[in-house]
């Protein structure tokens, strides 16, 4: 598993309690002796992107067959976590490099404004 690929985990809900079966973006790998990743929660709620955080995935967009995602869906920048590559379940597919710049650039961007 690297950057930019999407998998799909059991992500945790914002109460820290078992979440459902979900896809999520790799952001990052740690530096280290850990195989911990940092991911992004994707959702198919696409109602309500933050402006300038939130990355739209679209069927249009030349780069959505490669994902492996079923729909329209949003990359949610500020639900991320940290977690070991064990609970990865699957792999379903990879943003382009482009679209994975794009979501570091608006993270930081995000980061540093707070």
């Amino acid at each position: 598993m690297k950057p930019g690929d999407i998998v799909l985990i059991r992500f945790p809900q914002a109460d820290l309690q078992t979440g459902k079966l979900r896809p999520a973006l790799i952001i990052a790998a740690a530096p280290g002796p850990y195989a911990d990743l940092l991911i992004a929660l994707i959702s198919s709620r696409t109602y309500q992107p933050i402006p300038e955080l939130d990355e739209i995935i679209d069927p249009a967009d030349a780069d959505y067959p490669a994902t492996g995602l079923k729909a329209r869906s949003v990359i949610r920048i500020t639900r991320l976590v940290s977690v070991g590559t064990a609970v990865i379940t699957a792999r379903l597919g990879h943003i382009t490099p482009e679209r994975l710049q794009s979501v570091k650039h608006r993270l930081i961007t995000w980061l540093q404004q707070t």
